[in-house]
C-alpha cells in the first residue's frame, strides 16, 4: 500500500463512515478498516479510517485501542492523525474524548491539537464554545437523555476540562471568520498561554474551510467529521466522481434500527406510516425467550421478496428506562445488540444485500456479526451517512452497507436509502 496522506481513528462505526464520506466527497479515496489491520491494506487510497468500538467503553481501554491503531497509521506512513467522535460529543466526566486526545498527544510528541465537533450541514455548530443540536443547546435536545453518555452541559471547554489533564482554550467565531492565519496566530497565542487543547467554534461550513488550511501540518486533529471536509486541498486534492464508485447493488433490501435517538425514532414512524413491513424487536421478551430474536428474523425474511423490511429496537426514552431498570443498563444493551447481530446475519445468509443499520453501537456490532473487516466508501445518503460496499463472509460475496448513526438522516431516510443507492452511477 503506497503511503497514506490521512489517517483517522473513529470511536464508534457509524462516526468512521460518517468521516469516511465526508473524506470522500473532498475527493480522497478512502477505506475504511473494521478495527486495527492485521497487515498493510491492498489498496492503493488517500486516506485510511479506522473504526473502533470505544465511544462508550472504559477510557483506559478506549485509550489501548486507540494507541494500536495510531501505531497501524504511523506504520502506514500517515502525514496526519485525525481521532474522530460524535458531532455530539458524546462523552461523560470520565471521558473518554479527552483521555484518547491526551494518549495520542503524547504518542505523536505534540503539546497542542484542536477539538472541533461541529457539523453545521447536519445542524451542529459550536458557537463561543456551546454547541448546538439544531436550534438548541446540546442539554436542551434529546442528547440529554441519551442512556449511555446524557449529555448535561453544552460548554464543550468544561466538558473537555473536566476530562483532560491540560488546559483547554477557545478559538471562537470571530477569530474562525478572519480565516486561516487568524486562526494559526490564535494557536499560537493558546500555546503560550499553556493551552493543549483548544474548542474551535464554527457555525458554517465556510468556517469548516477556513479551518482547514490552518490544520495543514498539525500532528493530530480532533474532531466531528464536519472538519474533514477542509483537509483534502491541503493535499492538492479536489472532488472526484471516480473518488464514490462501488459496484453494482443486488439482492434484497433490509433495514435494522437499534438507536432510540429522536431522528432515528423519527424515522421508523415515517417507514410505519408508510405501509413498510416492520417487526420490533421485545428486549423483555428475548430476556426471557433466547429464540426471540431468530422467531422475528425468520418471520421477517418471508416478507423480503416484497420489498424493505424493517427490524427495530427504537423506542422512546421512557420505554428504555424501563428496560434498563428491569434488566440493568448494561445487560438490556449488550442483548439488543447481540440479538440485532444475529438477525442481520440471518436476513443476510437470506440474500438480503443491502442493508441499512440505524445505531452507532448496533452498526458495530452488525459488521462483526458479518465478519467485515474493510468497507468502500461510496455517495451519501444524506450528510454523514455514505453507502459502502464491503465482502462478507456470511453473504459469501459483496453486500452493501449504510451505517447510519442515530442522530442523522432526514425523517425519509429508511424510505428513500435504497433509491439512492440503485441512482448513483
Amino acid at each position: 500500500m503506497a503511503t497514506i496522506r490521512l489517517g483517522c481513528i473513529a470511536d464508534d462505526f457509524t462516526g468512521a463512515t460518517d468521516l469516511a464520506g465526508n473524506l470522500v466527497r473532498a475527493g480522497m479515496r478512502v477505506v475504511q478498516a473494521i478495527g486495527v489491520p492485521r497487515g498493510p491494506l491492498e489498496e492503493d487510497v488517500d486516506a485510511v479510517v479506522i473504526a473502533l468500538k470505544s465511544r462508550t467503553i472504559p477510557a483506559d481501554q478506549a485509550v489501548t485501542q486507540s494507541l494500536a491503531a495510531l501505531a497501524w497509521l504511523r506504520n502506514a506512513g500517515a502525514r496526519q492523525v485525525y481521532f474522530k467522535y460524535c458531532s455530539t460529543f458524546d462523552s461523560t466526566p470520565r471521558g473518554n474524548i479527552g483521555p484518547v486526545t491526551e494518549a495520542l498527544m503524547e504518542a505523536l510528541g505534540t503539546d497542542f491539537t484542536i477539538a472541533c465537533p461541529a457539523f453545521p450541514e447536519n445542524g451542529r455548530t459550536v458557537y463561543k464554545g456551546y454547541l448546538f443540536a439544531g436550534d438548541v443547546p446540546l442539554d436542551e435536545s434529546g442528547m440529554k437523555d441519551h442512556p449511555l453518555t446524557p449529555m448535561n452541559d453544552a460548554n464543550l471547554v468544561r466538558v473537555m476540562q473536566a476530562q483532560s489533564k491540560g488546559r483547554v482554550g477557545l478559538v471562537d467565531y470571530r477569530t474562525v471568520a478572519a480565516g486561516a492565519e487568524a486562526i494559526r496566530a490564535r494557536f499560537d497565542a493558546l500555546r503560550r498561554e499553556g493551552v493543549s487543547v483548544a474548542i474551535v467554534d464554527a457555525i458554517s461550513d465556510a468556517d469548516l474551510h477556513r479551518l482547514g488550511p490552518a490544520l495543514a501540518g498539525m500532528p493530530l486533529v480532533t474532531a466531528g467529521s464536519g472538519v474533514a471536509i477542509g483537509l483534502a486541498a491541503n493535499w492538492g486534492i479536489t472532488p472526484a466522481a471516480q473518488a464514490a464508485s462501488l459496484p453494482a447493488p443486488g439482492g434484497f433490501r433490509a433495514v435494522v434500527s437499534g438507536s432510540c435517538s429522536v431522528a432515528t425514532r423519527g424515522q421508523v414512524a415515517a417507514f410505519l406510516a408508510a405501509g413498510g413491513r416492520a417487526f420490533a424487536l421485545d428486549a423483555r421478551a428475548l430476556s426471557a425467550d433466547a429464540s426471540h430474536a431468530e422467531a422475528l428474523a425468520t418471520t421477517a425474511a418471508a416478507s423480503l421478496s416484497q420489498g424493505p423490511v424493517l427490524v427495530y429496537s427504537t423506542t422512546d426514552p421512557e420505554a428504555v428506562r424501563a428496560v434498563q431498570g428491569q434488566l440493568g443498563v448494561e445487560r438490556a444493551g449488550a442483548l439488543v445488540e447481540a440479538a440485532l447481530a444475529r438477525v442481520a446475519c440471518h436476513l443476510v445468509e437470506r440474500g438480503v444485500r443491502q442493508l441499512v443499520v440505524a445505531g452507532g453501537e448496533t452498526s458495530g456490532a452488525v459488521v462483526q456479526a458479518l465478519g467485515v473487516d474493510c468497507l468502500r466508501i461510496g455517495q451519501a445518503i444524506d450528510p454523514g451517512v455514505p453507502w459502502c460496499a464491503a465482502r462478507s463472509p456470511v453473504a459469501g460475496g459483496t453486500v452493501h452497507l449504510a451505517l447510519k448513526s442515530g442522530n442523522f438522516g432526514s425523517e425519509d431516510f429508511f424510505l428513500k436509502a435504497f433509491d439512492r443507492l440503485a441512482a448513483f452511477p
